[in-house]
């Protein structure tokens, strides 16, 4: 029984002390690195890794090399259970989608009080860029994330949501007459996808579609936010790929259309 207890004593101090080596480091670390920085067995260590991996407090990138889930270094905290596994799903995807768009791309999920919590995010590398903290939350309303998840919600927590929220206007484009907020709600569950366009923040604009999990249910939305001048030249493009990269996460998320079923 007590080598029961020191085992698992040593791999909790083993796991705390590569998660404190990874933060310190200026640089994603290789298995190699970490294995003759700490003196760790070098399978024990891998097997270690890979359990940081799977709960998304790491990253392991193309070179296998590993480094700490940046909503951890520099977000709210840490997370496990289900956002864990979403993120460290989306993250690839996400990844790919900023690549092959150049623009930063954001995986959000409704709190309880329907406002949005931001999970993940891989930011854009060009110059002029849309960029948000991992932090805090934000209003649904105005959102393409939050329109999405509100529209995929159960009607009456939409409509307690809207209720007790401060509909307050942004910037010059916000939509606040609540009538019109609920007939753009509407739609998004209608199209699959929503557009924000400078009503949460001047000069951005992003649009968002829902990820669902192997139940069906929508647990989480898929954004490409943008500078508002890329959005307008590229808007039909942007909403086709977002709601392929979505579908995409949702499927290795379990979710299976009628139409992946019958194949």
């Amino acid at each position: 029984m007590n080598n029961n207890n020191d085992s698992e004593v040593k791999s909790a101090v083993r796991v705390l002390e590569m998660l404190e080596l990874l933060a310190r480091a200026q640089k994603p670390l290789t298995l190699k690195m970490i294995v003759a920085e700490l003196g760790y067995p070098k399978s024990s260590t891998f097997n270690l890794l890979a359990t940081l991996v799977s709960r998304a407090y790491l990253t392991r990138d193309e070179s296998e090399a590993y480094r700490i889930h940046e909503a951890f270094r520099n977000g709210p905290g840490w997370a496990s259970g289900r956002d864990a596994q979403l993120i460290a799903t989306a993250q690839p995807i996400m990844d790919a989608l900023r690549d092959a768009e150049g623009e930063t791309v954001f995986l959000g999920a409704r709190r309880r009080d329907g406002r949005i919590k931001l999970l993940a995010k891989s930011v854009s590398h060009q110059l002029v860029r849309f960029d948000s903290d991992l932090t805090g939350s934000d209003a649904s309303f105005c959102t393409a994330m939050g329109r999405v998840l509100l529209g995929y919600w159960r009607p009456e927590k939409t409509a307690a949501y809207l209720a007790r929220e401060r509909i307050v206007q942004l910037t010059d484009h916000t939509v606040i007459d609540r009538v019109q907020i609920r007939r753009i709600i509407e739609a998004a569950r209608e199209n699959g996808y929503a557009i924000s366009d400078e009503e949460a923040v001047a000069g951005g604009s992003g649009v968002a579609a829902p990820v669902r999990d192997a139940t069906g249910e929508v647990i989480a939305a898929l954004n490409i936010a943008t500078v508002t001048a890329r959005f307008a030249a590229n808007r039909e493009r942007m909403i086709a790929a977002v709601i392929r990269n979505a579908d995409e996460l949702s499927y290795r998320l379990g979710y299976k259309t009628p139409t992946t079923e019958n194949q």
